[in-house]
């Protein structure tokens, strides 16, 4: 099992890594600050006045603004393989009232910028109605459907991958080698001590020198505390065979 283009969609797109837009007929591109919304909408984080609030501001006649939001993963780990990037495209609206406060809400429920205390005054916000969706990974372009990247959830370790990653090469080595070496037979041979270089729910890649694996968990995990669950067995395997 692994991540779907949908669910990788998703997860590049929850707001834990830098994003560019680019606003139909204006100059560009533009950095910013964004989170999605449980149902994959864009929230858009700005100054006002910035150049990015004014490049939305909508035309005569029209109350929001097409653009594209780029959005290309960071890998945790040197060595370890991007996840790619994804294109997020839609009409942009500037949010008010009750919708700005509920959008502040959801904003802040993924990042807690002491910014959004501003919203209203010197920051504002607007949401990306989001009608495409596009993945790029090892040069190969996915159009993903828009219902399909809504419907989807962000990866549940996604946020927490840096520390699993950590947590896993200063104090758990040999038992992730040894365990990689079981699951790999031959394969794993002759390469040098297997590292794990990237973690997500439906299981982890290993770095075998040039080499990368990947190997599937049971069961999509839901959280840190059910992965340490299911690694259990695998981190005290010579425990349980006593």
């Amino acid at each position: 099992m692994q991540p779907s283009p949908a669910e990788v969609a998703r997860t590049l797109a929850a707001g834990h890594l830098p994003a560019t837009a680019y606003v139909a007929c204006r100059p560009g591109p533009f950095p910013v600050r964004h989170v999605a919304d449980d149902h994959g909408r864009m929230l858009l984080l700005s100054p006002a006045g910035a150049a990015l609030a004014t490049a939305l501001r909508p035309q005569d006649g029209t109350d929001d603004t097409a653009m594209v939001l780029d959005i290309a993963d960071v890998p945790p780990t040197a060595g370890a393989p991007s996840l790619g990037r994804v294109w997020v495209s839609g009409w942009a609206r500037r949010l008010s009232g009750d919708s700005e406060r509920e959008a502040a809400l959801q904003y802040a429920a993924v990042d807690a910028t002491g910014d959004l205390l501003d919203i209203g005054t010197g920051q504002v916000l607007h949401r990306l109605e989001v009608a495409e969706v596009r993945y790029e990974r090892h040069g190969t372009l996915i159009d993903v459907d828009p219902d399909e990247y809504a419907e989807a959830t962000p990866d549940p370790l996604r946020k927490i991958e840096f520390d699993l990653l950590a947590d896993l090469s200063d104090h758990h080595v040999a038992e992730m080698a040894a365990y990689v070496r079981r699951r790999l037979g031959p394969a794993a041979q002759p390469a040098g001590e297997p590292r794990v270089v990237r973690l997500d729910r439906y299981g982890f890649v290993v770095r075998l020198d040039e080499r990368l694996a990947r190997m599937a968990f049971p069961r999509p995990v839901t959280d840190r505390h059910d992965l340490a669950h299911l690694l259990h067995p695998v981190l005290c395997h010579t425990c349980s065979s006593d």
